[in-house]
């Protein structure tokens, strides 16, 4: 099992009210800046794009290594951020 980072841990730590996209883990500058360019601003819109596959990871990981050319590690990450998440607050 890999250990989570801290950006990780803080964001499953808590709610997420009106966190940026990249408080997400995984998610840095450049990611962000292409989600932000797509309309996926704030943490909890990537949230949505997560539900709205059903909370299949590997789904959601395919997306947005599509949307923005993120890498499998990086998609990853993202992706277990938010079903953890999910787990904690759903």
């Amino acid at each position: 099992m890999s250990t989570t980072s801290q950006k990780h841990r803080d964001f499953v730590g808590e709610p997420m009210g009106d966190k940026p996209v990249m408080a997400l883990s995984g998610i840095g500058d450049t990611l962000g800046k292409k989600l932000e360019e797509q309309g996926f601003d704030k943490a909890s819109v990537v949230l949505g794009q997560f539900l709205l596959l059903k909370k299949d990871t590997e789904m959601f990981t395919d997306w947005l290594k599509d949307a923005t050319g993120a890498n499998s590690r990086q998609a990853g990450s993202c992706a277990q951020c938010l079903k953890e998440w999910c787990d904690a607050f759903l």
